[in-house]
């Protein structure tokens, strides 16, 4: 049995966690039950929910929302609070959000929000979500093309993780999330990166452990410093550009889309370069990394001029403070550097790291 104990938010892996929704149902009178879905979700992963919770959860309200990044925005809430009250929706409500970190993160904003707060309960159903957007209690939505501007940080009443729905995933899908297990390792534990180095998800007879591990990693941080005012910062490395690269590439409609993962995985590199260039990173350990990385993800080739656009995108970032730019850097793998500024041509120079990697 996996599960991870806390007064909001606990996390189960499994039947158990079936067993704790079916708890939850039986012992509180909620006046109405609604499941969020999107687009694919409810052709994929909804009928088997209803079959695991089909004891105790009696005609529950379906939503569904359309699947993407392009729709976690205002509008959709919008659209899902007004749902949700023509449903006769009270503060004694429920919502179970089952997806990926789209649904997840919308959802329990929507939740948190709809006459100030109703109770919700997360069901992620992508390796990304198990891993990363269901564990710390982020809610929240894009404004524009610029991720997670708007939110707020509030645990669900528990989160249920099981792996049978990470067979509705694409391979892209799954290297997608195994980049937040990466980030994990190296920001936290050396021996979790070093397992998860070998990592393949169709071969590995450890994933159930590697999944949970990575889901601790996060709980151990985010129980620590639950507001982002330390520790928690350490869970964004390789976001500072990552996430200005995936919304460059949202923004562009000649561009191609980049999964967060993919986007993050760049993100990576280029900060374990920036790292090495100022708290001294080693230079092995940084080729080591890109080496791994670079196996998995392939390259994505950015002009000078997008490499610009995407530096000015940075200024949106969420964890800037008083005009500066804040990155996190390794010092070595599991130790990090918070609150770093970095000067643009060092992002340069990251950029061209990142381009002429393995040419001879």
């Amino acid at each position: 049995m996996k599960k991870i104990e806390q007064e909001t938010g606990a996390v189960y892996a499994g039947e158990c966690g079936w067993e704790a929704l079916d708890t939850i149902i039986v012992k509180n009178n909620f006046s109405k039950i609604f499941v969020l879905t999107d687009t694919l979700t409810n052709k994929l992963c909804l009928p088997y929910f209803l079959n695991k919770t089909k004891n105790t959860l009696k005609s529950p309200i379906i939503l569904k929302i359309n699947d993407g990044e392009e729709n976690k925005n205002i509008a959709t809430c919008l659209n899902l609070w007004e749902t949700l009250s023509e449903n006769n929706a009270d503060r004694k409500s429920l919502l179970i959000n089952l997806g990926g970190g789209v649904v997840t993160d919308l959802g329990g904003f929507v939740a948190c929000t709809f006459k100030r707060g109703i109770e919700f309960i997360n069901v992620p159903t992508t390796l990304l979500a198990m891993v990363d957007a269901s564990v710390g209690g982020k809610n929240g939505v894009d404004l524009g093309v610029l991720k997670n501007q708007i939110g707020i940080i509030q645990n669900a009443k528990c989160v249920i993780v099981d792996e049978e729905f990470l067979k509705t995933l694409s391979d892209i899908e799954i290297n997608s999330g195994a980049a937040e297990m990466y980030k994990h390792g190296l920001i936290a534990s050396e021996e979790y990166w070093d397992a998860l180095a070998p990592f393949n998800y169709s071969e590995s007879k450890d994933i159930t452990e590697l999944i949970w591990q990575s889901i601790l990693i996060k709980n151990e941080v985010v129980t620590e410093d639950p507001t982002e005012q330390g520790l928690r910062k350490t869970l964004n490395f390789g976001h500072t550009l990552g996430h200005a690269i995936e919304s460059y590439c949202i923004k562009n409609e000649g561009r191609k889309r980049l999964l967060h993962g993919e986007a993050i995985i760049i993100g990576m590199i280029l900060a374990a370069y920036i790292s090495s260039e100022i708290t001294g990173f080693s230079k092995n350990e940084l080729k080591k990394i890109t080496s791994i990385l670079l196996l998995k993800y392939k390259k994505v080739r950015f002009e000078i001029s997008e490499i610009s656009e995407i530096i000015d995108l940075l200024v949106y970032d969420k964890k800037n403070s008083h005009g500066k730019i804040n990155f996190v850097l390794l010092n070595s793998i599991g130790d990090c550097s918070i609150d770093r500024q970095v000067e643009n041509q060092l992002i340069l120079d990251s950029f061209d790291y990142y381009k002429n990697f393995g040419k001879l």
